[in-house]
């Protein structure tokens, strides 16, 4: 190989001795090449001053025997390279074939044309590659680059196809229903360029207009070639005019001269077009299918974009298809214009990759989601609520509308996803503005404020109606429980963080919702009275805070860290039940000091109702189950103690929890039993304590002996009305229960 072979260098010194390298890496590298018997060193260079230089090369020829000779990709047995070593430790060693008739190939990095080829070695990023890097691997990596593109072996099967041009710092994007939108006829679409990077790329983006809206930006005409499949190979490198990227096409086997007179003149009707419809810029958007093999199934598609600063009608008439006649442009009368026509091929089109705006589809695929999700309703846009939608939005689950009737306040942005420019604008529309924001109208999440308890509320009840799950974000007990008494209401789900901010609850009814959220409520809050898990559960609650004058503008102290840390574990539950037909109750205890996190499930129990003249009372089998072991346990004596549960009577309800064993200083025998009080009032308010007082005393239950059924006594009666005196001056009813043999009663006890 001669000295002309080089391709030349400027501003390039020559370096007479190795010694004379001040580049450590370099002189490593050529000790390496001394070494080695396939290597040996021609000439060393230098760029830039000897005590700063940028970089210095070693010129070296190598041999690789594994090259097959004559081999159709062009690989000589024998060649010359350029080994370029920056200053910059952080930066990888260049090769440059210096070949002149070095083919273009597979990965070679992307350089100006005349420019002697880089070989693109590796595929991990720079960093990645130097905490293994070696001079002597890295010889050894050029003599496989070599081989392998010698026997078309370098890209791997498993591996991707190449597109057709390396990657560019230009960018297009359009938009997500760009194909929608090019079939309207009462749009346009006009494009803006971003503003430039460091690196000096910028992304334009391309936007839809009505016909007779002023535009914001240039007006844009596009062309989109949809190209027969070709063969992955090298790389190409961009074009810089509209003849380069015609010439390069051809030598792919695909001319798209005939494709573009038919595209422009598909623009121009019997009627011709004014010169001032000209737009100012013009896109050609090519589609290109790539197949790995002639023949085979295309594996991928590379979309690249070329923008020329001409309108259409201006390219028609650069392309011999216009002539202006009378202040307008009509079609040459030829079959295919003036074929002698070349202005065009001098016009200037700058590459930009595409890229498209994320449609729902796109979000599920690129957050790993199967299933579209469903039409739902969020009942609550507060902390968690909104970061819930958030989530669920920019991943592209579900169709949801979002109900609330509070406003941003400036106290809301420390944890609610909201914005300065929010504050004053009701959370529902923060919400979906928010989201509009990301997803540019692919999806939408509807806002409705209002009182989701509100049963005169046409449009909310319309949207509970249509739903196929909505899920209780509120924070209150009002609504899950009013929901709970509609037979028609789809399925409900209700999650909430605790106020300590260490623990996240989710009550998922089931598919036919046989089990509702009022006897999930209860259910839950007889494990959290039972389990070892609950007696903390509830602990270290965080204080809260005066946010306004009135004395309901209290908010409680909290870290949106941990709003954000259940709200990604809630949604991703919610997600998951409801691909299930179940119904469960799950509890997540997370210690914020190490980050762990405790999951809990609790056994779910049908529910029993017992019909009153003012209220309804429920109580879950679970709890029956409990009461019947205590009676078991206690045989042949009878036993009793005290209810726990809780009244609401905006639902006319009363619930029965649980109920505590019998006191120990109790007086029991096989006909009778007195209860007593010895830790009694210790029980229940713990069990009011764990549950932040929801659940307290609600009436007395004892059991029957061997052989009897739960139908009261005499006693039973005198016990009831003894109750009933009682819980009067609270203005509560009494319960009693009784467990027989084989049954359980009930008695509601009320002084009129």
């Amino acid at each position: 190989m001669m000295a002309e072979d080089f391709h030349e260098f400027i501003d390039v010194v020559e370096v007479g001795d190795v010694n004379a390298l001040t580049i450590a890496r370099a002189r490593t590298l050529c000790e390496a090449v001394t070494h080695q018997r396939d290597y040996s060193i021609v000439r060393l260079l230098r760029h830039g001053p000897p005590e700063a230089p940028k970089y210095e090369c070693v010129v070296v020829d190598v041999e690789v025997d594994g090259v097959p000779p004559k081999n159709p990709y062009g690989i000589a047995y024998r060649e010359r390279l350029a080994l370029c070593v920056p200053s910059n430790p952080a930066q990888l060693v260049e090769v440059r074939a210096l070949r002149k008739s070095f083919p273009v190939l597979m990965h070679q990095n992307q350089g100006v044309p005349g420019e002697a080829a880089s070989l693109c070695l590796y595929f991990e990023q720079p960093a990645a590659v130097l905490r293994t890097w070696t001079p002597q691997g890295f010889l050894r990596r050029i003599q496989w680059w070599l081989e392998k593109s010698a026997r078309g072996e370098l890209h791997p099967a498993d591996q991707p196809v190449e597109n057709l041009f390396f990657a560019t710092k230009y960018e297009l994007v359009l938009p997500w229903n760009f194909e929608d939108l090019q079939r309207d006829t009462t749009r346009r679409f006009v494009i803006h360029r971003g503003e430039s990077r460091p690196d000096h790329g910028f992304t334009c983006f391309v936007e839809s207009v009505h016909q007779n809206e002023h535009p914001n930006g240039h007006l844009l005409s596009h062309i989109t070639l949809e190209l027969p499949p070709i063969v992955h190979g090298f790389v190409e490198r961009d074009p810089q005019t509209l003849g380069q990227l015609a010439e390069l096409m051809a030598g792919r086997g695909i001319d798209i001269v005939p494709l573009l007179h038919t595209a422009l003149g598909s623009r121009v009707g019997a009627q011709g077009v004014a010169e001032s419809a000209d737009d100012a810029f013009t896109v050609i958007l090519l589609r290109i299918p790539i197949a790995r093999v002639a023949g085979g199934t295309p594996e991928g598609v590379s979309n690249r974009a070329f923008l020329i600063p001409v309108g259409t009608v201006k390219l028609g008439v650069e392309m011999g298809l216009l002539h202006k006649h009378e202040q307008r442009y009509f079609k040459v009368p030829l079959l295919n214009g003036d074929t002698t026509a070349t202005a065009w091929r001098s016009e200037q089109i700058f590459p930009m990759d595409v890229r498209r705006r994320n449609d729902a589809a796109s979000a599920r695929h690129q957050s790993g989601i199967a299933d579209i999700g469903p039409v739902g309703v969020v009942v609550g846009g507060g902390s968690l609520g909104s970061a819930m939608l958030n989530l669920w939005g920019r991943s592209g689950w579900g169709n949801w509308t979002v109900i609330d009737n509070d406003h941003v306040k400036p106290h809301n942005l420390s944890r609610h996803h909201a914005y300065s420019q929010h504050v004053g604008v009701t959370k529902v529309a923060a919400i979906a503005q928010l989201h509009d924001a990301v997803m540019q109208g692919a999806t939408r999440i509807t806002p409705i404020w209002g009182d989701a308890s509100d049963p005169g509320n046409a449009q909310i009840a319309s949207a509970i109606a249509e739903a196929k799950l909505v899920v209780d974000a509120s924070t209150t007990l009002e609504y899950p429980r009013m929901a709970s008494r509609s037979d028609t209401a789809a399925r409900h789900m209700s999650v909430f963080v605790l106020p300590n901010g260490n623990a996240s609850v989710l009550l998922a009814e089931d598919e036919s919702r046989a089990l509702r959220l009022r006897t999930l409520e209860a259910q839950y809050y007889r494990a959290v009275i039972q389990e070892e898990w609950g007696r903390m559960h509830l602990a270290g609650n965080l204080s809260s805070f005066w946010s306004g004058a009135s004395c309901r503008d209290i908010s409680l102290v909290m870290p949106y860290s941990k709003i954000l840390a259940h709200a990604c574990t809630l949604e991703e539950q919610v997600r998951s039940a409801f691909g299930r037909s179940t119904a469960s109750i799950r509890v997540w205890q997370r210690d914020h000091v190490n980050g762990r996190v405790d999951a809990h499930d609790v056994q779910i129990y049908p529910e029993q109702r017992f019909a009153f003249d003012d209220l309804d009372l429920f109580i879950d089998e679970g709890a029956q189950l409990q009461l019947r072991q205590l009676r078991r346990d206690c045989l042949p004596k009878e036993t009793g103690g005290v209810l726990l549960g809780y009244y609401d009577f905006n639902i006319k309800a009363a619930v029965i929890v649980c109920g505590l064993p019998a006191p120990p200083d109790s007086s029991a025998g096989p006909g009778f039993f007195e209860r007593g009080v010895q830790g009694l009032a210790d029980a229940v308010l713990e069990a009011s304590r764990r549950t932040a007082g929801v659940v307290g005393y609600i009436g007395e239950w004892h059991s029957h002996p061997r052989g009897h059924s739960a139908a009261p006594s005499r006693d039973d009666l005198m016990q009831i009305l003894h109750l009933a005196m009682g819980m009067s001056l609270d203005g509560l009813p009494a319960i009693q229960l009784i467990v027989g043999e084989g049954d359980i009663q009930v008695i509601q006890g009320t002084l009129k």
